[in-house]
């Protein structure tokens, strides 16, 4: 009777431990149970969901391609952190929407437009070059210019998030963007690599780029002119991480260092190309 005893006594207490355990789990989201993405600067991290990241790429791509400095990409990134954590919502104070918050109503564009990441940046920094003096000002003073919000002190905290996130996205460092993905992707194959090249050719302008099929894995090699660009080539590199978990890319090779999506790390290889292009292999279709 008491060994019965004793004996229901462990299970109840283990059954109890697992439920905690689980709970536990649950509620603190361990990185081990999902998806997630690294940038690096220095002796800096910033760790982000993997459409966080998509988001925070199609920003500074927005900032490139108008040809402004990094400081402008780190003001958009600090405000979209504070304004939507970097996902693109769809509802907000009042009429808000989108990364930034932006209302339709107060003339920034219409809701489809808002909720679309490469127009809300595009407003954004069009706005920001308006405010006379923006590269000088304290950052929160910068994109309190642009939003006017009720609490412009908030966007100051999110000042080293964004720095680090604007100089890893723009090739600063190698290796800086990494992200380890274990769920399925949004997309595979060769639509998802038609996607992928049109999605290249709207963030970062038209590089060349080179389809190939080996077997059904879909690759791109991607021109970055080599010598002295390996910033370019870096910034590509990065944004195709960046992009992974949406389009299906499975390997990044550049520079002699090749990212897995497995893996989730950079790592050298000899089998990786040089400072010429990077190199894209996707997810097969099923």
């Amino acid at each position: 009777m008491r060994k019965a005893a004793v004996l229901a006594v462990v299970v109840v207490t283990l059954a109890v431990v697992t439920v905690i355990g689980v709970s536990r789990l649950t509620k603190l989201h361990v990185p081990f149970l999902s998806d997630t993405c690294r940038s690096y600067a220095a002796d800096k991290v910033v760790r982000l969901a993997p459409d966080q990241l998509t988001h925070a790429a199609t920003i500074v791509a927005a900032a490139v391609r108008r040809d402004l400095p990094e400081r402008a990409a780190a003001i958009a990134l600090a405000t979209a952190l504070q304004e939507s954590k970097l996902r693109n919502l769809d509802t907000g104070d009042r009429d808000s929407i989108g990364l930034f918050q932006q209302r339709p109503s107060q003339g920034w564009g219409t809701p489809d437009e808002l909720r679309d990441p490469r127009f809300a940046a595009g407003e954004f920094y069009e706005h920001l070059v308006r405010v006379p003096g923006w590269q000088k000002m304290r950052l929160t003073d910068a994109a309190q210019a642009v939003q006017r919000s009720a609490h412009p002190e908030l966007y100051q905290k999110w000042e080293s998030d964004a720095e680090t996130l604007a100089a890893a996205l723009l090739g600063d460092e190698a290796g800086a963007v990494t992200c380890q993905l274990r769920r399925p992707p949004d997309r595979v194959g060769s639509q998802a690599s038609t996607a992928l090249v049109a999605e290249l050719a709207a963030d970062l302008g038209k590089l060349t780029v080179n389809p190939s099929v080996e077997g059904d894995v879909p690759i791109l090699k991607v021109a970055v002119g080599g010598g002295g660009k390996s910033r370019l080539g870096w910034q590509s590199a990065h944004w195709f991480v960046a992009k992974a978990h949406e389009y299906g890319v499975r390997r990044v090779a550049f520079a002699g260092d090749v990212w897995t999506a497995d893996s989730g790390k950079w790592v050298r290889d000899s089998s990786a190309p040089g400072k010429d292009y990077v190199e894209v292999r996707m997810a097969a279709a099923s």
